[in-house]
């Protein structure tokens, strides 16, 4: 797995919106951050653009894209935001020039396709992290420090109580996932990840607990629980329930899915849609420790 490299005072970073659409004054929060951490910001063309929900249409966020991919200068690619979009330009994007200089690509939920795909076909790390919008509606100290730390290369490690609902032990193995429907829905794609001997890491948000565990089977049943190293659960948030109920929490779903395997899980990991949004670098080598008291997650 390349790495790509890290981030210096003094290096150029850029902003680009590949799925929905944003306003000046949402990003101008997390630029006055980077500008800060003293980084230079360039903005995609078409960073502020609008086509129904979207920033632009399909070539103009592809081009954003492109651009800042084949752009040496830029040292990293931060996604503005998520919501839906970037399944509809993965397959416009030329990662030729970025397999030869790989840069850093940030970013969560819908950016789960670029992860995925990445390291399907790539073989790259990327940084699943907060991104500039969330920077702008809660600056959470803890997330934007964890970013900053993993771009420019310091040691990262993560310790949190121990939820009643993980599983005990000790895994090591390459740190992949992301956003739980978004995998779902790269099933069987040239995008989809494969899970053998790794630690996954999934999360999501305003789902129903009969989506949760439709997803879940689904992952059973296609095998990618079968071999894990270790299983992270982060933020499952605003989980939704019918009038008549499901019969089980979002915890108690993925329980139910991985009840016949012995590896250790962590559930409550600060990551994904909360306000604590700690950067979680995918590709690298990562230790998993689960004990009654303490879950820690180690970077090599």
């Amino acid at each position: 797995m390349k790495t790509p490299p890290y981030l210096q005072k003094g290096d150029s970073i850029a902003i680009v919106a590949p799925a929905r659409s944003v306003i000046i004054e949402e990003m101008l929060p997390a630029i006055t951050l980077f500008e800060e951490w003293g980084l230079k910001v360039m903005l995609g063309e078409h960073l502020f653009g609008s086509q129904n929900q979207f920033s632009g249409t399909e070539e103009e966020r592809a081009e954003d894209f492109q651009t800042m991919l084949d752009n040496d200068e830029i040292k990293a690619i931060v996604c503005a935001r998520g919501g839906y979009g970037i399944v509809r330009i993965i397959d416009l994007l030329s990662f030729d020039h970025f397999i030869q200089h790989p840069k850093w690509i940030v970013g969560y939920s819908d950016v789960t396709v670029l992860h995925s795909h990445i390291h399907t076909r790539l073989v790259i790390e990327t940084l699943h992290a907060t991104m500039p919008i969330n920077i702008y509606a809660n600056p959470n100290y803890e997330s934007t420090e964890s970013l900053h730390d993993a771009l420019f290369g310091k040691p990262i490690s993560y310790q949190i109580p121990t939820s009643p609902f993980s599983r005990v032990g000790e895994g090591n193995g390459e740190l992949i996932g992301g956003n739980l429907s978004i995998l779902y829905s790269l099933n069987a794609t040239e995008s989809d990840i494969d899970t053998d001997w790794k630690i996954l890491f999934i999360e999501d948000l305003d789902e129903y607990l009969y989506h949760i565990d439709r997803m879940m089977l689904n992952l059973k049943r296609s095998g990618k629980l079968n071999n894990l190293a270790g299983l992270i659960i982060g933020g499952l948030t605003e989980m939704k329930d019918n009038t008549i109920p499901f019969g089980a929490t979002a915890e108690e779903i993925i329980c139910n899915a991985i009840a016949e395997f012995d590896y250790p899980v962590c559930f409550g990991f600060p990551a994904g849609h909360g306000d604590d949004n700690r950067a979680l670098i995918f590709g690298r080598d990562v230790k998993l420790n689960v004990t009654d008291e303490t879950s820690e997650l180690t970077f090599n």
